[in-house]
């Protein structure tokens, strides 16, 4: 099997960085050769980036989600652009909109992820989005900054083939994780069966969304072969196949 790179962890959560020897371990076991550790507000941008200078198979991103967008302000952005120096710093992220939950109000989400668009694109840095409810504006003000001159992956994708084609055509990748092999999970499976392969990384968000059969209990990215596997079949071409064109996209677009 070739080596798989798993594009979006939170290694630093306490879940997984109270046991990251033991979870580093089985994810070599496992064949998962690199990792991207995603940064949600200042602290684990911070955290993130020292992994990754700790560890020589795990590579950063750094940025402010939008459950934490009223943080940013312009000393927080200039910490994250000071974060992003560092070689092995790969994108900003994850950044970008959740309705959900509403943690800061929708004003300042956007605002925040406009101006953390604009530092990639400063940076000439690829971008992590997560989108929850609110994929008509996320939709909007990725148009208006795109197509996304460095790329980016629109993280743990949940939307329709539709709404896939549109982001395809603002140069994103997909992002597809555990739901994919949830038995109720119709459209993500439709998804995984149509996105383009070269436009396609594999992610575990780990600790979250942990893959069948371990749905529900901590995820960690030695799962990851899990949704390869079940990405795969829904294509109808062998998982070594697949693994080599996620990875190498993964590679290319993160430049690792």
């Amino acid at each position: 099997m070739s080596e798989l790179i798993d594009t979006h962890v939170h290694l630093d959560d306490p879940r997984l960085r109270e046991q990251l020897v033991q979870v580093l371990d089985f994810a070599c076991q496992m064949k998962v050769g690199k990792m991207i550790n995603i940064g949600h507000d200042l602290e684990s941008s911070v955290a993130s980036a020292a992994l990754a200078g700790e560890h020589a198979n795990i590579w950063a991103a750094v940025g402010i989600h939008p459950h934490s967008a009223s943080e940013l302000d312009k000393d927080s952005l200039n910490q994250l652009a000071k974060l992003a120096e560092a070689p092995k710093v790969v994108a900003v992220g994850e950044i970008g909109l959740d309705y959900h939950y509403d943690y800061s109000p929708r004003p300042v989400q956007q605002q925040a992820f406009v101006a953390q668009l604009d530092l990639a694109a400063k940076l000439g840095l690829p971008v992590i989005i997560h989108q929850r409810e609110a994929v008509a504006d996320t939709l909007s003000i990725l148009t208006d900054a795109g197509p996304l001159p460095h790329g980016g992956v629109m993280h743990c994708f949940s939307g329709s083939v539709e709404i896939m084609r549109q982001c395809l055509d603002l140069n994103l990748h997909l992002g597809l994780g555990g739901t994919v092999t949830f038995a109720n999970a119709r459209r993500a499976k439709e998804v995984a069966a149509a996105v383009p392969l070269e436009r396609l990384v594999l992610e575990t968000d780990c600790p979250y969304l942990a893959p069948h059969p371990h749905r529900g209990k901590t995820n960690q990215p030695g799962y990851l072969p899990l949704i390869a596997a079940e990405i795969a079949r829904l294509r109808a071409i062998d998982a070594d196949q697949l693994i080599a064109a996620c990875t190498e996209n993964a590679k290319t677009l993160f430049n690792i």
